[in-house]
């Protein structure tokens, strides 16, 4: 029996070796849901076998939030950090659409990967926001994604689902009412890239100058691809696999008269 059992571990450890790389790539920023939402995606990405997560804060410096974070979770990531310009971020009242997020943070991760992986290397990259839900059939679709693989995003540019239109295998446009006519009209999490593209075309990178709701077609475009590029996951584009949630922002106007009535020293400082 002990015998059966280090050859199915040994079996099992090949097995994992010969799975490509998925390279997540998660932007963050510091706000009261940050480490709730980065403990959800944590926990998700844990039952992913071979992933590297890399982890972008939005920050003049590595955060100890963060820090202690990742060193606490048992995924293999890389923890990155580049501050957005005061005149490109967003304020707290503004629309949500009103300007890209994560545009030098998920630069800083293409950067990395073009630095510290190979063009010959097997992998995967997937751009994985923090506050988004995923099930865990969309990672082992995208695994095998030969160029680049698309599939629907749940709840995203305020339909119930966006999608590519997907005709005898091949996509043929988009169902979609925000700029149906965009090249790639599709989300950030609709889309997986194969690691060679991304050491092909050195200049692919996403741009404070591209509109909100354009980076992911205007990013796409920069690789030379068509339609018939495309690979449809998820039943040929017809099931959901990731949602484009969106945490409710936490309102605390009760923590300044704490600190009022029980004095600084008293109110215990308890990272959230």
């Amino acid at each position: 029996m002990k015998k059966n059992k280090r050859d199915n571990e040994k079996i099992s450890a090949r097995s994992l070796k010969s799975l490509s790389i998925i390279y997540v790539i998660t932007p963050t920023y510091a706000r009261l849901e940050q480490k709730a939402e980065l403990t959800r995606l944590s926990h998700t990405l844990l039952h992913v076998p071979n992933i590297h997560w890399i982890v972008i804060e939005d920050s003049p410096e590595k955060t100890v939030l963060v820090q202690n974070f990742l060193n606490r979770t048992r995924i293999h990531s890389t923890h990155l950090y580049v501050a957005t310009p005061s005149e490109y971020k967003m304020k707290r009242t503004d629309p949500h659409s009103l300007k890209p997020r994560g545009v030098l943070q998920r630069n800083a991760a293409l950067d990395w990967l073009r630095e510290n992986t190979s063009p010959y290397d097997d992998g995967v990259v997937y751009f994985a926001d923090d506050d988004n839900a995923y099930s865990l059939q969309l990672f082992e679709e995208m695994r095998n994604t030969t160029k680049v693989s698309i599939w629907p995003v749940g709840l995203a540019a305020a339909l119930r689902y966006e999608r590519p239109k997907v005709t005898n295998g091949k996509v043929t446009g988009w169902y979609t009412y925000y700029k149906p006519d965009r090249p790639f009209a599709t989300d950030m999490a609709g889309f997986a890239i194969n690691l060679n593209l991304i050491h092909q075309h050195p200049e692919a990178k996403f741009s404070n100058i591209f509109a909100a709701g354009s980076q992911e077609s205007t990013f796409l475009t920069l690789f030379h691809l068509t339609l018939d590029d495309l690979e449809p996951k998820a039943n040929m584009c017809s099931e959901v696999l990731v949602w484009h949630t969106r945490t409710e922002k936490s309102k605390t106007p009760y923590e300044e008269a704490m600190v009022k009535l029980y004095g600084a020293d008293a109110y215990p400082n308890i990272e959230v």
